[in-house]
């Protein structure tokens, strides 16, 4: 079943206003001049869509990926979705003498088919029998709306067939259009399901709304009534989705709505938070990339809080340590302001530490001090030249660049200005 669209009124779209052709149109259009969609066609993924016609099986894009290409960006990954069965699939490709890797997803649906140097996640379509708010049951299905309806989020149910046409149900495209994050279904039953997606919405509506503060009062009240739920989850897949929330969009406002609707308890954040600070640094360290950690410490307003995060997470040691080390240092090892060297305190230190990794970690201080841009500027030339030794020069001003600004291309211009005035 094909759903109909709601006509927008876009000026790229010249048909009737026949709903089911201004679906083809758009689509069409978008496969003869997104380079996005094109790009996804290499030679892999045209002999496992030629495979899977001659085996006459549906195979479609699904979720994210369809989501991204809607929106004009290619993928980093992309899912697909079959009618075929597992053991279908298996005798289908040992018969063309495809290989098959990573046999772990078999029994959720998903066989991994290597294909010209290539991998293809294909699962069958499924339909949840039973769920404990962390794993679900699934019995295999041909239904395409039916897999859909299990999805979390509208705008991550839909699926693309190879010829460009959407197959919508639960007016994902609509939503997508008008920056709407919105449950399949009752958002209750979907939380319910698996609870972890009460952070996928978080992270979801940091990703795809404009301006904050614009949420479905039933989606709110089923996460405040469900939030107790995100304690049975495993820390490590909470952390997961937490770092993209914090490197997301409207940070400030998604924290405090977990601590308005009682979620923060149950994901290691600290009952008596800092929000005040949270909402001071989220907006210091606007546009300047800042780790996870960076942000998050934050809330903490000592170093234990920072410990009972990593008991519940089980966060990575250096995310550990930069989170002690700012809720340690942000209030001591700051700009002096009777100078005219005002990161001299900062140079200082990294002279004096032993520890690994000193100037990143204090390169994430002046993030979250508001005083990065002041290091951007001066890229501690002081200390530059006291670090670096004459062999190899230029490896070394790339190596402190690099650590100065890590997820920039500044790194560049800092490398070739440090290797001047050696």
């Amino acid at each position: 079943m094909l759903r109909h669209l709601y006509p927008w009124h876009r000026p790229l779209l010249r048909c009737s206003w026949s709903r089911l052709c201004l679906l083809k149109h758009y689509l069409f259009t978008m496969k003869l001049h997104s380079p996005e969609f094109q790009s996804l066609f290499t030679e892999g993924l045209k002999s496992l869509t030629e495979l899977f016609v001659k085996e006459n099986h549906e195979l479609r894009i699904a979720g994210g990926a369809v989501r991204d290409l809607l929106n004009e960006v290619k993928p980093q990954d992309v899912d697909f979705a079959t009618t075929a069965t597992p053991t279908q699939m298996k005798e289908m490709f040992q018969a063309a003498g495809i290989r098959m890797i990573n046999n772990k997803g078999e029994k959720h649906g998903t066989i991994t088919a290597r294909i010209h140097e290539e991998n293809f996640e294909i699962t069958t379509l499924r339909i949840d029998v039973t769920t404990d708010g962390r794993h679900a049951e699934v019995e295999f299905t041909t239904d395409w709306q039916k897999d859909a309806e299990r999805r979390d989020l509208t705008i991550n149910s839909m699926f693309l067939g190879f010829d460009g046409t959407l197959f919508d149900y639960f007016n994902g495209y609509a939503d997508l259009k008008s920056k709407k994050v919105r449950f399949v279904g009752h958002a209750k039953q979907r939380i319910q399901e698996d609870y972890l997606r009460i952070l996928r919405y978080f992270r979801f509506y940091g990703r795809i709304v404009d301006k904050p503060g614009d949420h479905d009062p039933e989606t709110l009240e089923a996460i405040a009534e469900n939030a107790k739920g995100l304690g049975g989850i495993s820390g490590e897949r909470i952390w997961v989705e937490m770092k993209k929330i914090l490197t997301g969009n409207h940070v400030n406002h998604l924290i405090h709505l977990m601590y308005d609707l009682g979620v923060a308890p149950y994901i290691g954040l600290p009952a008596n938070a800092s929000l005040e600070e949270f909402k001071k640094v989220s907006k210091n360290v606007d546009g300047f990339s800042p780790k996870p950690m960076t942000l998050l410490a934050s809330l903490f307003k000592v170093q234990d809080d920072v410990t009972k995060l990593d008991l519940r997470l089980k966060i990575s040691k250096e995310e550990k340590n930069l989170g002690l080390f700012i809720v340690k240092n942000r209030k001591d090892l700051i700009k002096a302001t009777d100078s005219s060297e005002p990161l001299k305190p900062y140079q200082d230190f990294i002279i004096d530490s032993r520890e690994p990794d000193t100037t990143g970690r204090v390169c994430e201080l002046l993030k979250y001090q508001a005083s990065y841009s002041i290091f951007a500027n001066t890229q501690f030339w002081t200390l530059v030249k006291q670090y670096l030794k004459t062999d190899q020069p230029k490896r070394k001003c790339d190596r402190l660049a690099r650590k100065a600004a890590p997820e920039t291309t500044a790194h560049r211009q800092i490398s070739s200005m440090c290797y001047q005035i050696l």
